[in-house]
């Protein structure tokens, strides 16, 4: 028997365009010979739905949606679609309404409905809130092969595996017993650095434990701040990789199941990736590409500083979208130095993209003026400093209001943990696109970028990073080497390590206590913050959900011993005497 995964792109709610790319891909498996078709998790509404789930006419709708893709579909060719299904009992017995299922479509009818079982409700995901998990252990027959079906979060609780239980039951293995053929796996599993490897790791042991052929289909394709990287696959029961489809793209591949040897034959297998720089760069262009064209975007803007940061997202919208469709805006102020322009135009040069020069000098003495008898007697500061950022926001939302732009905001993950950023200034912008890439991360992207031929200058490499609000500034008067700041705080977000722990492993006490209160206060600007592209397991998006009102950070030190002593406080407003961070 073959089958085929179809490695869709959806875009979330529009039905009509979901089903017809599933009948084209259906199309193209039947001129194939494949018997089965395979789509991702809720393919036919596109992941993740959120609260249109909460809206009974979409619902209706896409029930309408399935049962005309059913009758579209070629002749002898059963396929697996995502949809949801309504809980009937949900009144009587109580419960969630609906239910994420996939429907085993054949013959222009509905043929079977499977329903997930395991609903995670960990950082991104919150399925809990909309379904009731399935009962039942899933599988079908087709041709005489018996095929469990599993859909995404089913796979991820092997207990040997991971040392633990996450839920009290394990499909895979309840699939096992029932004396199955092989597995399907139905997924919209998001994109995070070296995920892939992680799952091939984790369906291996399955598969060999087990000893299942499994097949591993998932979704591709930006959605808001997710990226869903593809690179579906399929395992033998020895749990060596017999087929792999493309990385961040959409793809059609095909596996023969040999019946005689209750096992995959070897197929296409994608390559991996060179390196990690590489992956995330694909990752980003694909997350910027689609979040443009599903907000029905064509051209970009953003500012260009001739700094690191806007030179990466200057070439990644390139990549994107093409260098005719990206603008980049240079708006130099007195405390500009002269390589400041001078990059931003060599940068902009190697892309070949479009510039524009907007100096800000005149739109600062106009603030001066207007706020000089109020500010009288104040010395230059923050909000001096912040005034410059806020004009060249403002000059940059006036441009993209006037010529329909998206624009991209560039701020890294470094600057928005510890808040060194602008509300209403350098944050402005529909997506952020390195929002959860490191500050050290951006410099190897670059150095990767340049690996065959300069397209980030070198000088932009090599100079002292710097907003140049003032004169003489460098991003170090404020804040630790990054590479020291980065470090903090992989332990502390990611690691969730105490202050201590941070300590223990070599870092400075001061730092780090200054550190974990910059990261809490600036948890208000990171809640007004425009959706991030996410590539870690702990991105400041839908997975991150901190309280902004909050005395944890002045308390959590005096936990730290079995002695518990009165600790001091932060001062009420927030704010304690470290310096602020713009």
């Amino acid at each position: 028997m073959k089958i085929a995964i179809a490695q869709i792109n959806p875009t979330i709610g529009d039905l009509l365009l979901n089903a017809q790319t599933i009948l084209e891909a259906a199309q193209r498996t039947a001129s194939s010979g494949a018997r089965l078709l395979l789509t991702p998790e809720l393919s036919l509404c596109g992941y993740p739905p959120r609260d249109l789930l909460l809206n009974p006419s979409f619902v209706e709708a896409m029930s309408i949606t399935l049962q005309n893709l059913a009758q579209d579909l070629p002749a002898n060719l059963a396929v697996l679609v995502g949809t949801v299904e309504q809980n009937l009992n949900a009144h009587i017995s109580g419960g969630k309404t609906l239910f994420n299922s996939m429907a085993l479509l054949e013959n222009g009818k509905v043929k079977q409905v499977f329903h997930k079982r395991l609903l995670p409700t960990y950082d991104v995901f919150d399925e809990r809130r909309y379904f009731e998990p399935g009962l039942q252990a899933n599988y079908f027959t087709l041709d005489d092969i018996h095929i469990g079906v599993t859909i995404c979060e089913d796979l991820w609780n092997d207990e040997e595996f991971w040392g633990k239980r996450s839920y009290a039951v394990n499909p895979i293995a309840d699939l096992a017993i029932l004396g199955v053929d092989l597995i399907v796996n139905l997924s919209a599993s998001p994109y995070t650095a070296d995920k892939q490897q992680f799952r091939e790791t984790m369906l291996r042991h399955s598969a060999i434990r087990f000893q299942q052929p499994m097949i591993y289909a998932n979704q591709v394709g930006g959605n808001d701040d997710l990226i869903f990287d593809g690179r579906s696959f399929a395992l033998n029961r020895q749990g060596e990789v017999m087929c792999r489809a493309r990385g961040f793209d959409t793809d059609l591949v095909i596996v023969e199941f040999d019946e005689a040897q209750r096992d995959f034959q070897l197929g296409t297998v994608a390559p991996v990736y060179e390196s990690g720089d590489e992956e995330i760069w694909q990752a980003l262009v694909l997350g910027v590409r689609d979040y443009a064209r599903k907000c029905r975007f064509s051209k970009v803007v953003l500012g260009l500083s001739g700094g690191i940061d806007s030179a990466i997202v200057a070439a990644i919208a390139t990549a994107a979208l093409g260098k005719e469709n990206v603008l980049g805006v240079l708006m130099p102020s007195p405390y500009s130095s002269d390589h400041s322009i001078s990059d931003a135009v060599a940068l902009a040069e190697n892309l070949g993209i479009k510039t524009n020069i907007l100096p800000i000098g005149e739109l600062m003495q106009g603030f001066d003026q207007t706020l000089g008898d109020l500010f009288a007697g104040t010395e230059f500061g923050l909000a001096e400093e912040n005034i410059q950022s806020r004009i060249r926001g403002n000059l940059l939302m006036a441009i993209a209001n006037k010529f329909g732009y998206l624009l991209l905001s560039t701020g890294n993950k470094s600057e928005m943990a510890v808040g060194y950023c602008t509300l209403y200034g350098d944050m402005n912008g529909g997506l952020a696109v390195i929002a959860d890439v490191p500050k050290t991360r951006v410099y190897s992207l670059c150095q990767w970028l340049n690996r065959n031929n300069e397209i980030i200058p070198q000088n932009v490499l090599t100079k002292p990073p710097s907003a140049e609000l003032k004169p003489g500034q460098v991003d170090q008067d404020s804040l630790p080497p990054y590479e020291i700041l980065d470090d903090i705080l992989q332990r502390l977000i990611h690691n969730h390590q105490s202050a201590a722990q941070i300590v223990a492993a070599g870092h400075d006490s001061v730092i780090v206590d200054r550190v974990i209160q910059m990261v809490a206060r600036a948890e208000f600007k990171r809640r007004q913050a425009p959706p991030g592209l996410k590539i870690t397991d702990r991105a400041f998006g839908t997975g991150w959900r901190m309280p902004i009102a909050s005395n944890w950070v002045g308390l959590k030190n005096a936990y730290q011993t079995k002695t518990i002593a009165r600790p001091t406080l932060v001062s009420g407003d927030g704010q304690d005497a470290q310096p602020q961070i713009k």
